[in-house]
């Protein structure tokens, strides 16, 4: 017999709508973004080349941080031969190896695969200085696992909502269980891809910072955690602190009487310790126009979660020890609770005055999120039974694609709220939203799921 996660796998693949959008609106990801999803794995770990050999990515290296390649110390094996060892170069189009002179650049001569996204209408190969041929793999963002979506539907009732109304409260329930079941294993089975790919505490590192950098900048924490790897940061945590803030662009030449007394202090200690390092990462530091400073609640300032992450990776053994606890879910809420900086926990900017009383580092609903997206699916990852615990955790803020998700199933139905009270159910109403919401442009028209849901039993 099935088990519900395997009947709603069948029910979301039966129901896949493939329908053409009426108007074609695709979204461009920018060339940091597709680097970082490929360091992370998100595009896999096997390809076939332009000239239809395989490829096998045994190891995606480090971020580079010299001139030169994206990635150094990578390694791939070719058609199950010996493990080569060099470089890997993330262009958005073939033609860029020519255009910016990597052909000609003694940098590139290690570079072992081109990877690139775009085909020009002419031929392009990818030769080093020394005239030795280097293999090249496209790659598709379409083609990822949560692919970039541009249709999103009009916040207003759903066809669905008739039948869902009709429909016993424990059927709706189950099939938003077994939604989030789904969810949850397939964030866990991420985390073990990126685990067999960068190691465990890299990976669970990478995701972390991805939670703190909320919707908005989840892209550079992503891009500082994979530029600067735990490893780097954990040895010095004074250094490791100015290189984050250094590295996220926002130690450029300060001018120090522009800060009050106490944020002078303090911006002053982490450019002592950055300039010392600043020319060995150049080339690693963050394009200002990747942050989104504003349209956040001032508490989720990213300098402020810049400054959260800090302190976790400063004190990564104790985080790890509630991780692993008989009861993580408590250990780590009291952990992350009582998160202290004698800079940050009074202070929303680089530029905010101190506030009188100390502010929570990563507040309560930060946690819950953190819990449900990173530290229980980690802990499934690696085997643990988490789905109890999951199952109980109480929701706390809401956003804007449940609250979409949430009318577009439901409508007026007074029974809504009972199918929002837990974290599991928030994330199975958002599986559903994104399998089949966001599959369907014909307006609800043609998609399956108000029928199939007849089916559930």
């Amino acid at each position: 017999m099935m088990s519900a996660v395997e009947r709603y796998q069948q029910l979301r693949e039966r129901g896949r709508v493939r329908e053409r959008a009426l108007f074609a609106a695709p979204r461009n990801p920018n060339e940091l973004e597709l680097q970082a999803r490929w360091f992370a794995g998100d595009f896999g770990k096997r390809f076939r080349t332009i000239c239809g050999r395989e490829v096998e990515i045994v190891q995606f290296g480090t971020w580079n941080r010299e001139a030169g390649p994206d990635f150094d110390g990578a390694a791939i094996s070719v058609d199950n031969e010996a493990v080569q060892r060099g470089s890997i170069e993330f262009d958005l189009s073939d033609r860029n190896w020519e255009s910016h002179g990597h052909a000609l650049n003694h940098a590139f001569n290690d570079v072992v695969l081109h990877v690139f996204v775009n085909v020009s209408e002419h031929t392009f190969f990818t030769r080093t200085r020394a005239h030795r041929n280097v293999l090249q793999v496209r790659v598709d963002p379409a083609a990822l696992p949560d692919a970039f979506v541009a249709n999103l539907p009009l916040a207003r009732p759903g066809r669905c909502q008739a039948p869902l109304r009709g429909l016993p409260e424990e059927r709706v329930r189950s099939v938003i269980e077994a939604a989030a079941r789904l969810r949850l294993q397939r964030k866990a089975a991420r985390l073990r891809a990126m685990s067999e790919t960068h190691g465990a505490d890299e990976a669970l590192f990478q995701e972390l910072a991805a939670a703190l950098g909320y919707k908005q900048n989840k892209l550079p924490f992503t891009l500082l955690a994979q530029r600067l790897p735990l490893r780097f940061v954990t040895g010095d945590p004074e250094t490791a602190e100015a290189l984050l803030f250094g590295v996220a662009g926002f130690l450029e030449a300060p001018d120090f009487s522009a800060y009050g007394s106490d944020t002078r202090g303090y911006v002053r200690s982490l450019w002592d310790r950055w300039w010392q390092r600043r020319d060995e990462v150049q080339r690693l530091i963050l394009p200002s126009e990747v942050w989104r400073l504003g349209g956040a609640r001032p508490l989720n300032h990213p300098q402020r979660r810049l400054g959260a992450l800090a302190v976790i990776a400063r004190s990564w053994r104790s985080f790890m020890k509630s991780l692993s606890a008989p009861e993580p879910v408590p250990a780590l809420r009291t952990f992350l609770g009582e998160l202290e900086h004698p800079y940050w926990s009074h202070h929303y900017t680089l530029s905010s005055e101190r506030t009188p009383a100390a502010m929570a580092l990563v507040g309560a609903s930060r946690v819950a999120e953190m819990l449900a997206n990173v530290f229980l699916p980690f802990l499934y990852s690696r085997g643990t039974e988490v789905w109890d615990v999951y199952a109980k955790l109480p929701a706390q803020l809401t956003n804007r694609r449940l609250e979409t998700g949430a009318t577009r199933l439901f409508g007026d139905d007074p029974r809504r709220r009972n199918f929002l009270k837990t974290v599991a159910q928030q994330q199975g109403l958002l599986q559903i939203y994104e399998d089949f919401c966001l599959q369907d442009n014909s307006d609800c028209a043609h998609c399956p799921f108000p029928e199939q849901m007849q089916t559930w039993l």
